[in-house]
């Protein structure tokens, strides 16, 4: 699937949200007037900001780990993967009410595992969301390794919303998914990896690189 997935400018999550708005908002204004729409008006402005989602260019490099998300990168910190049971380093993309909510492949793989769990809707920025909250997590096997991808319902956030199954394949910036009204992506890496972003970094889903993949051992003669 191309990147810049066929639904242009406004998530397709959106439209009923939008449509049902706007209903309202001509509404009022048919009925009261401007100055009572107004409201309404503004707050029809907050669904399209909320549920845009413009088209990204997919940086050039075979050994690259893309954000999944927009927002700011909350917690850099080994860890254990729950689900690869495995050493690794969690990096954690807070996405504010303003941030654009699709999610993103952050490389080419295949989808070996989905598994939702549910849980509370703490404060995502809190690190303790990544374990209490309600989640779904997609493990995606590459070439050069495995990783997991993790979406994070929020304190507004209450609908995580994941597209693809089982044997999947995705390309790096591909959409694969969206969660609602502010929330979190925990992404899990190998600690082999080389970082490229750091706390309190400013990330965009697909143009910013989070991470790569190390360089093969070149074995000496």
């Amino acid at each position: 699937m191309n990147p810049n997935y066929p639904h242009p400018l406004i998530a397709r999550e959106g439209w009923p949200y939008l449509a049902g708005i706007v209903l309202v908002s001509l509404s009022v204004e048919w009925g009261l007037g401007f100055f009572w729409a107004l409201p309404f008006w503004v707050l029809t402005l907050f669904v399209v900001q909320f549920f845009r989602d413009p088209p990204r260019w997919v940086p050039v490099g075979e050994r690259f780990i893309l954000s999944p998300a927009d927002g700011r990168i909350v917690a850099i910190v080994p860890v254990s993967d729950p689900w690869l049971q495995r050493p690794a380093l969690k990096v954690s993309v807070f996405m504010n009410v303003f941030n654009v909510h699709s999610n993103r492949s952050p490389v080419n793989g295949k989808v070996r595992h989905i598994e939702y769990r549910p849980g509370l809707f703490v404060n995502a920025d809190l690190d303790k969301a990544s374990e209490a909250n309600e989640r779904n997590a997609m493990v995606l096997d590459t070439p050069y390794g495995s990783l997991t991808c993790v979406q994070v319902a929020g304190l507004i956030a209450r609908r995580i919303l994941c597209y693809v199954t089982p044997g999947s394949e995705l390309g790096a910036g591909e959409r694969y998914g969206f969660i609602r009204f502010g929330s979190r992506v925990d992404v899990y890496l190998p600690p082999e990896v080389r970082i490229r972003v750091a706390l309190g970094d400013v990330v965009k889903a697909t143009t910013t690189i989070m991470a790569e993949w190390p360089e093969p051992e070149v074995e000496s003669s």
